[in-house]
Parts: C-alpha cells; sequence; structure tokens
C-alpha cells in the first residue's frame, strides 16, 4: 500500500506505541534513500543517516537515555515518559538517526535534519509504516557515553546527533493525527 503525499500527511500520527516488529528491509531502503534525497541549504547534506536495527544496542540507547532524563533539572519530561510506560522508544525496532555537522550560518543544519527527519516520516506513511520523530533522543547522546555511541554507529567527526525518527508498527493501528488547528493560518494578499 502506497498513500499520495496528502494522504500520508494528513493520516501520520506519532506513534507512542509498538507492537516491536521490524519493517522489512526493501521499505527501509526506500525510506532512507528519500531521506537522503532531502534539500538542503546550498546542497551541504551536512547530516548522515544511519538506519539502526541491532536491537541490544537500541535498548542500550534507551537505558542511557532515560538514565540521562532522569537526572535532567526538569523533570516534568521524564515523569511524561514514566507515565507513557516508561519507554523512550515506545519499543520501536528500528530507529533512524540523524547526525548533523556545523554549517554557516550556524544553525542551518538544523533546518536541513528537520527536512530530513519530515522526509523518513512522510515516507514511511505512505509505505503504511508507524513512525514519532523523537527529540528525545539527544538524551541517549548527552551523557557519559554520548562519545561511546557516536563511535558506535559511526557518527563523522565533529557530528552531533539532531534527531531521530522511531519506524515500526503501531500497537493500535487506529491512531489518529493531531487535529490541525487552522488558526495559525494566515493570508495575506
Amino acid at each position: 500500500m502506497i498513500l499520495d503525499t496528502i494522504e500520508a500527511i494528513s493520516t501520520r500520527f506519532s506513534c507512542r506505541a509498538f507492537n516491536g516488529k521490524l519493517p522489512p528491509d526493501e521499505d527501509l531502503d526506500v525510506i532512507a534513500k528519500a531521506a537522503a534525497a532531502s534539500p538542503s541549504g546550498m546542497n551541504r547534506q551536512s547530516w548522515r543517516i544511519i538506519v539502526l536495527k541491532n536491537k541490544e544496542l537500541l535498548a542500550d540507547l534507551e537505558a542511557e537515555g532515560m538514565k540521562n532524563l532522569a537526572a535532567y533539572p526538569d523533570k516534568g519530561i521524564y515523569e511524561r515518559i514514566m507515565s507513557r510506560g516508561g519507554k523512550l522508544y515506545y519499543n520501536a525496532p528500528c530507529m533512524m538517526i540523524i547526525p548533523i555537522g556545523v554549517s554557516a550560518p550556524g544553525g542551518a543544519e538544523l533546518f536541513d535534519c528537520g527536512i530530513v527527519a519530515e522526509n523518513i516520516a512522510l515516507s514511511s506513511a505512505a509505505l503504511g509504516i508507524n513512525s514519532l520523530i523523537c527529540g528525545l533522543s539527544a538524551f541517549s547522546f548527552s551523557g557519559e557515553r554520548g562519545m561511546e555511541f557516536k563511535t558506535r554507529l559511526g557518527f563523522p567527526e565533529a557530528y552531533e546527533i539532531g534527531i531521530a525518527v522511531l519506524l515500526g508498527y503501531a500497537e493500535n493501528p487506529d491512531g489518529k493525527p493531531h487535529e490541525p488547528d487552522v488558526s495559525k493560518i494566515s493570508w495575506i494578499v
């Protein structure tokens, strides 16, 4: 099943309960190539795409992320994750990690990273694969084991975590997207 772009955008939801079933490699390859096709400012492409399917490494990243999140001064984030089952990665069997390098002007790499993440989310939705753009993945890299994980994952030198996108199939496939707030739209004519 392949959805058209508008349908993928309007039906996609942030999955926070995966059933653990791994998407086929053929689909993950399509998604990774869609991510690599992302535009970037001045075509710098100061990002990489790492497809992580290794369960042990995913569990290790999650445990470190939860440890670092528990030590974070804002306890609200930790408590919210705990209220959702205490899993930072929600039982996702796959993660696409987007490390980024610094661009000039500074901060441009963040825009490019967001475009890559959106291409992953939309291409996975088009293929019937659920996703969650996971900003909290940064906590897995923020502690004393951050450099170890960057090495194990093959981050290029001087690259940092941009964001990760969790991929898999929803435990409850009837998840609903958020209601768009059209009051945020204005027209200047």
